[in-house]
């Protein structure tokens, strides 16, 4: 009878109300009384379905002293770790917001059994269950979020050193959870039952143990996934609350005066609000221009960059490299709260409190729209109000959806949860034939970010000069940021649990279509004897971009082709029929424009890549509908850069066999991004003083990347060894940068193509001889593009000498573009990027007149 009545319930949220209202509440209540074993599974899973719906039933369990059946329940052996899950599931809800329950669990040694678990799983061990391990940390947080008993019970027992190696798991989730947890066992002083107890911990204990906990917080600041960012926001939230004068001095320190001369084209003004006389002082973030002795405060101007709803990414790479920024975003200091409520103030290292200071300004500049709201929160904390300038946008913008900016993280909301993708869609695996085998459909877990539904209005402020709720209900409580991690996996529980679904039969059979119409068109390329290229192109598209276009894609499976420019414009064009598809903002705060576009899961319903010049990357999904793109998540590629470079350069490139995205710059490492765990998972030194200017990913063979430096030199690395750099080359002669480089198309595991800005092409393969064994000199100087298709014998190149060459791998010229198609025979204007269409002879070609045009060769019909 249990089980039917587990299942009907399983059926939604309906059945629960229904089988409440004929009341099965006491029946259930009283079973937990029972010994019996074979009742225990069933119960637990009875009362996770009970309480995902209806969180009040938290205090009858209490009161009939429920609590300690699910407590045995977790510490018994043999139950499966799904099982243990969702009794910590119900202990965490008996405790959310639960002073009785949060009080009676104590006493049971909830937090002995929780961090047991924590602990048991061995190095050899199977890999525990990441849903296991979530609601062990989310239970923690619960029990001891703002009850002091619990924290110095969980101090006591080392809960730090059990929960801080979470902190690198791959999955998100976890990650998230386990910041959770650290963060609410810090102690902000709102405890309402405070008694004589916070004596008897010393306090020395108390402060290293905040010291241990910040320090491991500050090491995920700029972790892949925003679901984790948010709660690092969150948690250095409450120990600004604890520490504000502190971090306040921290802060003022951190705009140090600086010399004028360097800085005179940043604009705007920063105020620092002492004792009721405003004084102005320059202030600055960047300890890199401090090689002037100039001692005078200079009023002086710093750059905005953060926005109230988007935000520039991280402008110069990590808050937390001593080198971090050249940009600041300028703020308006004064202490917008009363100390009256938080307890005496403990001292920490004052290098910590100016790591948490660069991270608060550092999140307050995220990628993500909705970490940058909270990063810029938890600076009003410590009195620092952001001063936000709108940018200057372009006017008459045809055919732009604009993005309201008043819309919670301009359409992010979306209603999947955990459950949806770990089970409803479990990753695919799938081949781009023929050359690779199959593999995992990477980010099924990224669209799990936009399902954090936020309160509207924690974004409705649209200068982003106050923020709504401070000062709200005047309590000091108000003004800290809420963690939304435990609400949102609360989510999966109130879904369905038994009996996953497969892939539909529909999405499988679009799939084999893709990957057949693949197969033909690359064995085609791959037998094509390219005679020619047609110097007319197939579709010429005005993109009205006023700079030109400054990288493009061809859609593999669509006659679509995607191009964005200097200002973050994206637009998406259908090549075939003429028609404008789509356009957006890839943010609203741009600052250098796109460095490059890549396609995710291109079998699938893809999602479209946006890498920025300033290192941050942002995935969108729907980007080819009209006004219906949403961003699904956003992180900081590149942190830190080299001493004296004054622009990042940022450059990535995608890997789908392998799911890795690689990041370079001028910075002295090229990082290596696992998109499936939203997670940094090497950094490979470059092995170079130069920055990286061009990087290539191999897309038959994983792990092999290859790098072009500013000096004109090559590096050949496989990531998957120990001693990653595998050669070093300098093909071409004159010290200039490399500008393409690109595998060759074929099997041949280090066979690339490098050009440099000085014009010549160089053919190498890196394995053998290190020599190049074919060069082409395509242009005098001014090279600025390099194409090699993936597939078919053929390269092109473009010059800002208005001119476009194609050749095939042997050298030989193929065509030579220099004419629009008109009456009047316009040049094409100054090339700024080319790009093959991985399946089928096609080239689109950019330009700094605002042209896109797509080309094929002679012997295939214009369409």
């Amino acid at each position: 009878a249990l089980v039917l009545l587990g299942r009907f319930l399983d059926m939604g949220s309906w059945a629960v109300d229904l089988a409440l209202s004929v009341g099965i509440f006491p029946y259930v209540l009283k079973l937990l009384q029972t010994t019996t074993n074979e009742l225990r599974q069933i119960l637990v899973f009875i009362w996770t379905k009970i309480l995902a719906l209806d969180k009040s039933c938290q205090i009858d369990l209490v009161k009939d002293g429920g609590h300690t059946y699910f407590i045995r329940f977790l510490d018994s052996s043999g139950a499966f770790p799904e099982q243990r899950a969702m009794a910590a599931f119900v202990l965490a809800v008996i405790v959310d917001g639960h002073r009785r329950g949060q009080e009676a669990c104590l006493e049971a040694n909830l937090v002995g059994v929780c961090l047991g678990h924590l602990e048991a799983s061995k190095p050899n061990d199977p890999q525990p269950e990441p849903l296991f391990l979530q609601w062990l940390c989310l239970c923690l947080g619960k029990l001891w979020e703002d009850f002091m008993e619990a924290q110095i019970t969980g101090r006591e027992a080392n809960a730090f050193e059990k929960l801080a190696p979470l902190l690198s798991e791959p999955q998100p989730e976890v990650r998230a959870a386990a910041v959770f947890a650290l963060g609410t066992l810090l102690d902000i002083g709102f405890d309402s039952s405070k008694s004589v107890v916070e004596d008897e911990f010393d306090d020395d204990e108390k402060i290293r143990a905040e010291d241990a906990i910040i320090k491991s917080l500050l090491d995920v600041v700029s972790d892949g996934s925003p679901l984790v960012r948010a709660e690092v926001a969150v948690a250095l939230a409450r120990f600004a609350f604890g520490h504000k004068q502190h971090l306040k001095l921290a802060a003022a320190s951190y705009w140090k005066p600086q010399s004028s001369s360097l800085l005179t084209s940043l604009p705007s003004i920063a105020k620092f609000h002492d004792a009721g006389s405003a004084t102005i002082v320059s202030m600055h973030m960047s300890p890199l221009t401090r090689a002037s002795t100039d001692s005078q405060p200079v009023a002086r101007e710093a750059r905005i960059s953060s926005s109230p709803l988007g935000s520039s990414g991280l402008m110069h790479g990590s808050p937390l490299s001593d080198d971090s920024s050249l940009h600041s975003d300028s703020g308006i200091m004064h202490d917008s709260v009363s100390n009256g409520a938080v307890h005496q103030q403990r001292l920490l290292d004052n290098a910590v409190y100016s790591q948490c200071v660069r991270a608060m300004f550092a999140l307050a500049k995220d990628p993500s729209p909705r970490i940058a709201s909270l990063g810029r929160r938890v600076l009003s904390i410590i009195g620092i109000e952001q001063v936000v300038a709108k940018p200057s946008k372009p006017i008459g913008r045809p055919g732009e959806a604009a993005t309201a900016s008043h819309t919670p993280l301009a359409g992010l909301a979306r209603s999947s949860s955990w459950f949806d993708m770990h089970a409803g869609n479990l990753p695919l695996s799938f081949r781009t034939p023929p050359v690779s085998p199959p593999r995992a459909n990477y980010l099924s877990g990224l669209r799990r970010v936009c399902s954090l539904e936020f309160r509207p209005h924690l974004l409705s402020s649209p200068e982003g000069l106050a923020d709504p709720l401070l000062g709200a209900t005047g309590s000091e409580r108000s003004l800290l940021p809420l963690s939304t991690i435990y609400n949102w996996s609360c989510g999966h529980f109130s879904k369905p649990l038994l009996g996953g679904a497969d892939a539909s039969p529909e999405i499988v059979t679009k799939r084999e279509e893709k990957e057949k119409f693949a197969l033909e068109h690359i064995a085609k390329c791959q037998h094509s004897s390219i005679s020619k290229l047609n110097n007319n192109p197939i579709a010429n598209w005005d993109t009205r971009f006023e700079t030109g276009t400054k990288t493009a894609l061809l859609h593999p499976f669509s006659p679509i082709v995607v191009a964005a420019d200097e200002n973050e414009r994206i637009r998406v064009w259908n090549y075939e029929e003429a028609t404008l598809l789509n356009g957006f903002d890839n943010h609203d705060f741009p600052d250098k424009g796109i460095s490059k576009l890549c396609l995710i899961n291109e079998l699938d319903d893809s999602l479209l890549l946006v890498a920025s010049c300033d290192g941050s990357v942002r995935i969108w999904k729907n980007y080819a509908t009209k006004g219906k793109q949403k961003l699904v998540t956003g992180f900081s590629s590149i942190q830190g850069q080299k001493p004296g470079a004054r622009d990042l350069n940022a450059v990535v490139d995608w890997q789908q066999q392998s799911g890795y995205l690689y990041a370079a710059g001028e910075v002295s490492t090229v990082t290596l991004w696992d998109l499936e765990k939203e997670q940094l998972v090497r950094s490979i030194p470059s092995e170079s003083e130069c920055g990286v200017t061009a990087l290539s990913a191999s897309q038959v063979h994983g792990g092999q990347l290859a790098a072009g430096f500013a000096d004109g030199s090559l590096r050949l690395y496989d990531v998957r060894s120990p001693e990653p750099l595998v050669c070093a080359t300098r093909p071409h002669q004159k010290v200039e940068r490399v500008v393409g480089l690109s595998f060759q198309p074929g099997l041949d595991p280090a066979k690339v193509v490098s050009a440099s800005q000085a014009g010549d092409i160089q053919f190498l393969d890196l394995r053998a001889t290190r020599d190049t064994y074919l060069t082409i000199d395509a242009h005098r100087g001014s090279l600025t593009a390099l194409a090699v298709h993936r597939h078919a014998p053929i390269i092109a190149s473009g010059s800002a000498k208005q001119l476009i060459k194609v050749f095939s791998l042997e050298g030989e010229q193929l065509g030579i573009i220099r004419y629009y198609p008109s009456f009047m025979a316009q040049k094409i204007g100054s090339v700024s990027c080319l790009t093959f269409h991985p399946y089928q002879v096609l080239l689109a070609a950019g330009a700094a007149d605002s042209f896109v045009s797509v080309y094929t060769h002679d012997n295939s019909q214009a369409r």
